[in-house]
Order: structure tokens, then C-alpha cells, then sequence
């Protein structure tokens, strides 16, 4: 197998990194900008390229896209027409531009193409799939996530204003940034059709993108989601409910254990994180089930047919917002 080429080395590229040395995988090249605001000492030994048609002209195996969300397609297509297979980033992009062509391209040439959503590995939303695909609540009636992360802490070694995640010219903001919860409740319950939302603006963060948000949004079956996204909660939270007609089923991303109430028996059923789970199992089970796509193996989790969806639906709320802001200034 030929190399695997990771583009863009901030702490998603880093952890990519760490899992395939951490699975033994021997070709891995390095496209780099020279932007990272990370220390460079884990990356001793490893082979870069700084110009990224010398790096596509030796034929990667694989691209792993991990630099900025606004530049995500642009290399996706150009790893494309190279031929390789393609780990993208989540979010797919920040807008739609590109998005089509790039299916079509995967679609001709027949690369496997798979989508960095990793909550789709995360134990306790495994076990919720499965009991909600076997009606343990019955019907699916409302879903309420709420994830708060205070930004300045997500990465610590940089000016949190100068990150991807507060700069709208590399597709940053809460929506884009935190967008997990528009792929996993797809996944879990079903496509998302109506959405609206609003924000909060009193955040003291002083950024120009989105920072405090609030979606409702309802599923083609009919059920209703409402979805809360911040940038300054301390400490994280990051939970999940699904009320169903049956019951009721509640997770947090603190331990990711997942909690299933049953209305006939009036009794709550836990299910428990494998022991020693941590957060960097979700990275490393994702790059194991990259890698099994790679030798066809298994067919990707999280296709960009996903990807799209979970971008399709996180654009429809920033349009909200700005539908709110203009009818904000109307009044």
C-alpha cells in the first residue's frame, strides 16, 4: 500500500497522526503550510512535502484533509483527481461550493470517501442507535443536545480570536464548529427537514461569527430537535436526550454512558463506557475503520453523502440567522 498523505497538521491532523502510528502504519507523508501553532517535536523522522502538487504527484494512497473547514474541498478535489482515497474533516465544508463535483469525481472513479464525524464511534451512541432501531422508547417524539465548550480552552496554546474556529474566512463558528450533532441525529433518528434559529450575542468573546446559537429543527418522521451550541460554557457539556412515546434515553459525552428509561417498568437500564474509555478511543476506532475501507474491508460509516446532509443542515440555520438578524433590524 502507498503512502498516506495527512494535509494540515493542527490537533485533528495531530490525532489522525497518532492513530495510524498507533495502528502500525509504516507510509505516512506530511503536507504542511507551515501554519500550524503547534510544537513540531512529535513529527521527527516523517517524511513533508510543502507544495501540495509534488506531495499529489507521488500518488498518496489516501489524502487525510485536516486543515481548515474553508479549504477542505478545494484539496479534497485536487486529492481526487490525483486518485487517492479521501478522509475528510468535518464539517465537509463551510459552504456547497465544490461539494457536487467532488461527489462526482469520488463517484467515477470509485475511491472510497469517508467523512471525520467520530461520535459515530462513540459507544454510548452506538447502544442508543441500537436501542432506538428496536423502538426501546417507541415513537421518537422530541430530542433536545446541548454542548457548550469555552473556546479560548479548546485549544490553549494559541490566541483563541486567531483559530480557525473564530475566523469566518476558514469556515469557523459554533454551528460549523461544533456541527456533530447535525450528523449524529441524522444517523440516530432520521433526515432533518425545517429548521430555524436564533443566538445570543452577549458572550463577551468579541468575534464576528456565530458563538451562542439555538436550532429547532423537525425530522421528516415528524418528531422535533432542539439543538444548543456555545462557545463559553465552563466546565464542557455536552448531553443528549431522545424522548419516544415508551421512554426516554439520555447520554453525555462526559463518560458516554447512556441512560434508557422504560415507562412499562418504571426503571432506568445504564449502559457504561467500556472500561478505560477515552475520548481518543473514538479517533483511533475511526482510523481503524478507515483504514479496513482502504482494503475493502468494511464500506464507509459516514459517507459524503452524510457529510453533505450534516452540512446541508448546519448552512439552513446560518441562514436562519441571518433571516433573523435582517428581520431583527426591520423592527
Amino acid at each position: 500500500m502507498r503512502e498516506i498523505l495527512i494535509a494540515g497538521l493542527g490537533s485533528i491532523g495531530r490525532r489522525h497522526l497518532a492513530s495510524l502510528r498507533a495502528l502500525g502504519w509504516p507510509h505516512i507523508r506530511l503536507y504542511r503550510t507551515g501554519r500550524s501553532t503547534l510544537p513540531d517535536r512529535d513529527l521527527a523522522g516523517i517524511p513533508v512535502d510543502y507544495d501540495l502538487p509534488t506531495a499529489l504527484a507521488r500518488r498518496p494512497a489516501a489524502v487525510i484533509v485536516s486543515n481548515p473547514s474553508a479549504l477542505h474541498i478545494p484539496l479534497s478535489l485536487d486529492a481526487a483527481r490525483a486518485g487517492a482515497h479521501l478522509f475528510i474533516e468535518k464539517p465537509l465544508s463551510h459552504d456547497m461550493i465544490g461539494v457536487a463535483e467532488l461527489e462526482s469525481l469520488v463517484a467515477g472513479s470509485g475511491a472510497t470517501a469517508l467523512v471525520g464525524f467520530q461520535l459515530r464511534f462513540n459507544p454510548g451512541l452506538r447502544q442508543m442507535r441500537t436501542w432506538l432501531r428496536g423502538g426501546a422508547i417507541g415513537t421518537v417524539v422530541s430530542a433536545r443536545v446541548h454542548w457548550g465548550e469555552y473556546l479560548p480552552d479548546m485549544h490553549p496554546w494559541e490566541d483563541y480570536r486567531a483559530g480557525y474556529a473564530a475566523r469566518s474566512d476558514l469556515g469557523g463558528g459554533v454551528l460549523l464548529t461544533l456541527c456533530h450533532p447535525f450528523d449524529y441525529l441524522r444517523w440516530l433518528i432520521g433526515e432533518i427537514t425545517d429548521v430555524s434559529a436564533v443566538e445570543s450575542r452577549r458572550d463577551g468573546l468579541r468575534l464576528s461569527v456565530d458563538t451562542c446559537v439555538d436550532v429547532t429543527a423537525r425530522f421528516a418522521c415528524g418528531a422535533s430537535v432542539c439543538v444548543h451550541l456555545n462557545f463559553v460554557e465552563r466546565p464542557p457539556n455536552h448531553q443528549l436526550t431522545v424522548i419516544g412515546t415508551d421512554g426516554t434515553i439520555t447520554w453525555s459525552h462526559a463518560d458516554s454512558a447512556v441512560h434508557r428509561y422504560c415507562a412499562a417498568s418504571r426503571r432506568w437500564e445504564t449502559r457504561r463506557a467500556p472500561d478505560g474509555f477515552e475520548r481518543e478511543w473514538m479517533f483511533f476506532d475511526e482510523m481503524r475503520h478507515f483504514l479496513a475501507c482502504l482494503r475493502g474491508e468494511e464500506r464507509p460509516h459516514c459517507t459524503l453523502a452524510d457529510g453533505r446532509a450534516a452540512l446541508e443542515v448546519t448552512l439552513a440555520a446560518r441562514r436562519a440567522l441571518a433571516a433573523a438578524r435582517r428581520s431583527a433590524l426591520a423592527s
